[in-house]
């Protein structure tokens, strides 16, 4: 039974007792820090000598200490640098400094999950992860909300490692609107499946093949790239607010109709097999190898495949018609050339 907790079952001061690194100030570095901050809590930044990123945090007045002395210092070290840098991070400046009783804390479980990271048993390991981007993690803590989280124990050596975690979610902003219980192995799992199947590669690949069809049958790009991309978030906002129900109960009758006879001619039962697949590759940790090879060897398969997609014909359509519609000048979503985090 799927276990949600809220402000009433959080003990806030428990991670206001305690000293807090986070290492990073990216997308959720900034705003894990933020609002730690803003809960009362200890925070130092933890940067590798020379970070770019250590103006900004200073700036923003938090001391910054490299990530060996900021681990020696905290009784909570929170890794925010992306996946494939952790490993390296940690083996290099956290693990000497890692001594029994601190509590090692991370926002996605990849690296314990498939056994880049293995701490020590005399730490507590726990993974805190708001389900949204960090920019939006911290807006909505300064609007008084949450974002909901999701946290997991792989290693209770203390005993209150549940407490901690729920404690610092409540610290960030996510028991004001939920946070489930999970473990890491799921949360890792289902976290990529999504990103693959579905979020990223499903769609964007949908996407792409739809305009491909249209220009393909002689219509103008300009009217495709509306039609199958920037439609998309008006049909996906109606989904976030109330499922898969309400965005057919907003649409037309032909569009609903249109969705029951030929959706599943699209996502059909092969698309499924490919999808249990993929989830196989996640599963045997297959993904995560071939992820972190190609990251070690400079990530020759990565770049490639990145140039390659960036040359898609809608890509300059987008860039065409953001330029010239009214939207793209209000909103700071739209930022071109910046990594997606």
């Amino acid at each position: 039974m799927t276990e949600i907790f809220y402000d009433a079952d959080a003990d806030l001061s428990i991670i206001q007792g305690k000293k807090v690194a986070i290492v990073g100030y990216g997308s959720q570095g900034h705003a894990h820090a933020q609002n730690l901050r803003d809960s009362g809590v200890e925070v130092v930044i933890a940067l590798k000598d020379g970070s770019k990123s250590t103006q900004k945090a200073q700036d923003e007045g938090f001391e910054v200490k490299n990530v060996a002395d900021a681990t020696a210092w905290a009784d909570l070290i929170m890794i925010l640098a992306p996946d494939q840098h952790q490993r390296g991070i940690y083996a290099d400046s956290i693990q000497p400094n890692l001594t029994a009783g601190k509590t090692l804390a991370f926002a996605h479980g990849f690296n314990v999950r498939f056994g880049y990271i293995d701490a020590p048993k005399d730490v507590d390991v726990i993974l805190i992860a708001p389900k949204a981007p960090g920019h939006t993690v911290r807006r909505e803590f300064v609007a008084g909300r949450g974002i909901p989280d999701i946290i997991a124990v792989e290693n209770d050596a203390s005993g209150n490692a549940w407490a901690t975690a729920l404690s610092y979610a409540k610290a960030i902003g996510g028991t004001r609107a939920g946070v489930i219980k999970t473990t890491f192995t799921e949360e890792t799992e289902t976290d990529l499946f999504g990103e693959q199947a579905v979020l990223c590669g499903g769609m964007s690949h949908l996407v792409q093949a739809g305009f491909e069809t249209l220009t393909e049958a002689g219509y103008q790009p300009q009217i495709a790239y509306f039609e199958v991309l920037h439609e998309l978030k008006l049909i996906v906002d109606l989904m976030w607010e109330g499922g898969i129900a309400k965005q057919r109960w907003s649409i037309s009758d032909t569009a609903e109709f249109g969705d029951y006879v030929s959706g599943p001619r699209v996502v059909d039962a092969n698309v499924k097999a490919h999808m249990k697949d993929i989830l196989t590759d996640i599963q045997t940790g297959a993904f995560a190898k071939r992820f972190i090879e190609d990251q070690d060897a400079g990530a020759p398969e990565f770049l490639a495949l990145r140039a390659k997609e960036q040359e898609h014909p809608i890509e300059a359509t987008g860039k065409e018609l953001r330029a010239l519609f009214a939207w793209t000048k209000t909103d700071d979503d739209y930022t071109e050339g910046n990594a997606a985090r």
